[in-house]
């Protein structure tokens, strides 16, 4: 029986050839699992089990455990640290636009990407200010 073949720009190849980078990612995969279940099995074989109370406590920054689990929390500081992220990750992305907007013949084509990239951030961020999310009290 004749292999299956697969078609290419260059012309055809066979279809064990190309399958054959699928496999070394697969192989990759599957050894990577292995060490992570051969490495959580021998913690699980080889840690000593010795609950006591003091043990089961919830602990947290040193500080015995009094009262009830539930506290108050004010969820302005969540929106600025998600601020944050936002901002942080878009200003990542402000480093490879440059080295673009540097190289010949993508200079008004990546300029006008940015500045609407920038108008979606401005809006964002006004829709925060008017939303009074930016007031600290």
């Amino acid at each position: 029986m004749p292999e299956p073949t697969v078609v290419t720009a260059t012309g055809t190849a066979v279809a064990a050839d190309y399958f054959q980078s699928y496999s070394v990612v697969g192989l990759l995969a599957v050894v990577g699992v292995l060490f992570v279940a051969v490495a959580f099995g021998a913690g699980r074989l080889l840690r000593p089990i010795v609950p006591t109370p003091e043990k089961l406590l919830t602990y947290e920054c040193g500080v015995d455990p009094v009262g009830e689990g539930w506290a108050h929390t004010q969820v302005r500081y969540y929106v600025y640290a998600f601020l944050y992220v936002i901002f942080a990750v878009d200003s990542i992305f402000l480093f490879p636009w440059a080295t673009v907007f540097a190289a010949p013949g993508y200079g008004a084509a990546t300029l006008v990407e940015m500045f609407i990239f920038l108008g979606f951030l401005a809006v964002g961020l006004l829709y925060a200010y008017k939303k009074g999310v930016l007031e600290w009290t």
